[in-house]
């Protein structure tokens, strides 16, 4: 239902666009976004996605180390396998040394009484974004974390 406007001093107007003009510019495609709303559709992908993600958790038990090396065990693993892993893999290894980083200057910076509040904010930042990632990856979608210095790209 495209109306025909018969009105000549209407386009003479600068600026305005005639209707032809408007559906060329349509039509067009929009270039540099990208596709927010792909999702993994693989289960398997899914699933050691997730664990990559919820392997992080093996810093509680090994402190520093076990936070980074199971995740990146699991990622070296099956990168091959499935692009997704390999994608959430890298961000959940990422994320890892970003928050051991992080958790090594909050424990510095102990001994001038600022660390005291930020090494137990670090945990909990950490916490609650690994599982939300994990939530992420086990529905399908790309998850890319806030706060993460991008080591392995």
């Amino acid at each position: 239902m495209e109306e025909i406007n018969e009105n000549p001093e209407m386009k003479d107007k600068p600026g305005d666009e005639t209707n032809a003009e408007q559906s060329i510019s349509a039509e067009q495609p929009v270039t540099g976004q990208q596709d927010n709303t792909s999702k993994e559709t693989n289960k398997d992908a899914r699933t050691w996605s997730m664990v990559c993600h919820l392997l992080g958790l093996a810093g509680i038990t090994f402190p520093i180390v076990g936070n980074i090396v199971a995740p990146l065990i699991v990622w070296q693993i099956k990168k091959d396998d499935f692009p997704f892993v390999d994608e959430q893999g890298k961000e959940a290894v990422n994320f890892q040394i970003s928050m051991s980083i992080y958790g090594l200057i909050s424990f510095a910076l102990c001994f001038i009484c600022i660390g005291a509040f930020l090494l137990p904010a670090v945990f909990i930042v950490d916490l609650i974004f690994l599982l939300i990632a994990a939530v992420k990856a086990n529905d399908g979608f790309h998850y890319r974390y806030p706060l993460t210095i991008r080591f392995i790209k």
